[in-house]
């Protein structure tokens, strides 16, 4: 049972794989966020142009 323990602490087959995987979740995060925010600023510059073209009339 210690070596099986041992075993399984000092493994690092997988590892790599969960890195990658990691940094990737991450990337996608850091992107979705920055999409909601330029999201954000276009739909203001976008009614800020409707309000103007609608006072113009």
């Amino acid at each position: 049972m210690k070596q099986l323990l041992v075993r399984f602490i000092s493994e690092e087959e997988g590892q790599d794989l969960i890195e990658y995987a990691l940094l990737a979740a991450i990337i996608a995060l850091g992107a979705t966020v920055g999409m909601i925010a330029l999201a954000g600023g276009i739909n203001t510059k976008f009614n800020d142009i409707s309000t103007t073209l609608g006072t113009a009339s």
